[in-house]
């Protein structure tokens, strides 16, 4: 492991977490896998263990660690081959409780940010909408101030968490004529009168709870605002750097236990009288899987470390989902092509390996939304600033 990135102290975070994830984790994943709802407990011992809080303030029980330490989780909960349950995890504590802990005021911090460090609390975000995708300008969802309240009527598709939390990140037009300057952010608990879920039939990340949610006349206080009304795009829009380098790094670690698992797969299965792993062909193919899964890590590293620096990466983070998707989804096909028969079975991982990836193009931002963003950085040479 590079020791630019990491130090003895993260080395020792990555065995512990190992360690628990065989533990904890993995004898329950096929369970999940098929009923599509990870039980309760293993929030709590998330929380009790500290890995909520990663990267959140002490003063709300978090432990403040630098982003590698992220990294690390990330890494880590891709190579248990759940695609769902990593989601239903890294959505709690890098969508939901990122805009918490940014836009949260002291009250919401304490009712919503220490529990969801705890795990006694799970978030969702929400923000895509059945007839917006990735056109986040263009949602319908609306919150109209009512005297102390505001209002919210509409509805979300494809949240992640958006069954089973607690409460709701809320994205919603409060002044709808200003197009993407009249969103503003909001938190709702899951009880309140009105909020009603759909648990939608997916192809891969079985595990999590993916919902189309409502809003039918919801009522919540105004001190539910999350940070200055109409300030809601540039806020998302700033957490998406994070959520891409996330979906980027996902993908080089599920891409990197794919070819270890081929490699181990190859050196015993035998054909014509030698192992795979003799074959010319087979294994020059495994070098350039290993070469652009390298490269695409190295790359996700140093943008990691920038934005840990506090650096506005929304470029290189965007390219780190453009290609390390890409990548990934290719050698995923590649490998499970390896395996031959025993690849399309489901008793082998790289079946499920494979549908839960084919999201990683997808999901936080289509391919193609991320290629026009970088096109319009390189060539009309737009500047994407941070929210002020």
């Amino acid at each position: 492991m590079s020791k630019m990135y990491f130090t003895e102290e993260h080395e020792l975070f990555r065995k512990s977490l190992q360690d628990f994830l065989k533990k904890e984790v993995v004898p329950h994943i096929e369970k999940w896998e098929e009923t599509g709802t990870i039980d309760r407990f293993i929030w709590k011992k998330f929380g009790d263990m500290g890995y909520f809080g990663i990267a959140y303030p002490e003063e709300f029980g978090g432990l403040d660690l630098d982003l590698f330490y992220t990294v690390i989780l990330l890494e880590e909960l891709q190579k248990i081959n759940s695609g769902g349950f990593a989601a239903a995890i890294w959505a709690h504590a890098y969508l939901a409780m990122t805009h918490i802990n940014k836009e949260g005021d002291q009250r919401i911090k304490e009712e919503y940010l220490s529990p969801s460090i705890t795990g006694d609390k799970i978030g969702c975000l929400c923000v895509t909408e059945p007839f917006g995708g990735s056109d986040v300008a263009g949602m319908r969802t609306t919150a109209v101030k009512d005297g102390d309240h505001y209002v919210i009527n509409g509805s979300k598709t494809f949240i992640t968490n958006g069954v089973y939390s607690d409460y709701l990140v809320v994205a919603a037009k409060t002044s709808p004529e200003l197009g993407n300057k009249g969103i503003s952010i909001f938190v709702i608990d899951r009880d309140t009168p009105g909020v009603s879920s759909v648990k939608l039939d997916k192809l891969g990340w079985r595990a999590s709870d993916t919902g189309e949610i409502a809003f039918d006349g919801v009522r919540i206080p105004k001190e539910n605002l999350m940070g200055e009304e109409n300030k809601g795009f540039s806020y998302i829009m700033q957490h998406f750097s994070l959520e891409r380098l996330i979906m980027g790094i996902n993908a080089h670690a599920r891409s990197e236990y794919a070819v270890e698992y081929t490699i181990q797969y190859m050196s015993e299965r035998e054909a014509f009288g030698k192992t795979l792993d003799k074959f010319q062909a087979l294994r020059h193919s495994i070098a350039e899987m290993a070469s652009e899964i390298e490269m695409s890590k190295e790359f996700n590293y140093s943008v990691a470390r920038r934005l840990d620096k506090g650096e506005y990466v929304v470029k290189e983070a965007t390219m780190s989902k453009l290609l390390s998707t890409k990548i990934a989804d290719e050698v995923a096909y590649k490998c499970l092509q390896m395996l031959g028969g025993y690849g399309y079975m489901e008793d082998y991982p790289l079946a499920r390996l494979m549908r839960d990836s084919r999201l990683g193009p997808i999901g936080g931002g289509t391919s193609e939304i991320l290629k026009e963003i970088i096109a319009k950085i390189i060539i009309d040479k737009k500047e994407y600033k941070p929210a002020t």
